[in-house]
Parts: C-alpha cells; sequence; structure tokens
C-alpha cells in the first residue's frame, strides 16, 4: 500500500507564499505522474499542477505563473510552491501518485 503524507499548509496573507510537500513512501517514479489537487468549500476537486516521470509539467490557468510543482526523487518528495496566494486559492489541497493513490490532503486558507 503507497502512503502520501502531505505537509505544509496553514494560514497565509493574501501575496503570501507556502509551500506544500508530499512525501510517498516508495519511488514516486514508480508512477506515471505526480499531482496537485485542491478541493474548495461546495466545489469539486480539480488538477492544479502534475509533473509527469520526464520531468513535463503542466498547470491549471487559475495557477499558471503563481505555483511550480518540483520534485527531489531522493526523498521521494514532491513540492508545491505556492506564491502570490488569493483567498481564492482557499482549499484542501491533496496530492496524488497516479491514478489511483491519494494524501489525506492539508488546509491552505488565504486571508484578505
Amino acid at each position: 500500500q503507497v502512503q502520501l503524507v502531505e505537509s505544509g499548509g496553514g494560514l497565509v496573507q493574501a501575496g503570501g507564499s507556502l509551500r506544500l510537500s508530499c512525501a510517498a513512501s516508495r519511488s514516486i517514479f514508480s508512477f506515471n505522474a505526480m499531482a496537485w489537487y485542491r478541493q474548495a468549500p461546495g466545489k469539486q476537486r480539480e488538477l492544479i499542477a502534475h509533473i509527469t516521470n520526464v520531468g513535463s509539467t503542466n498547470y491549471a490557468d487559475s495557477v499558471k505563473g503563481r505555483f511550480t510543482i518540483s520534485r527531489n526523487p531522493v526523498k521521494n518528495t514532491v513540492y508545491l510552491q505556492m506564491n502570490s496566494l488569493q483567498p481564492g486559492d482557499t482549499a484542501v489541497y491533496y496530492c496524488n501518485a497516479h491514478p489511483d493513490y491519494w494524501g489525506q490532503g492539508t488546509q491552505v486558507t488565504v486571508s484578505s
């Protein structure tokens, strides 16, 4: 069974930054891709960033230019650097190891 453990969420003021981490219990290269999703209250879970095995990245339009996904294969960890945070970024953020594995989620709250 794969475990994904997220950390780094919290409360931040608008314009601030946070970095989320997702530590996997096995090599991140054993998955086709790693991704970050988020789910705001009353909304569906949405894909916001992913990184493939060969390092290709893609972002949702809502976060492009502000968020950066990266990885450290030695630590089996994927990161999400979030800059210029806005109240609309408030959500629970989930790590995903494509396609089947999910972390428990970490809350990000951005105050205005």
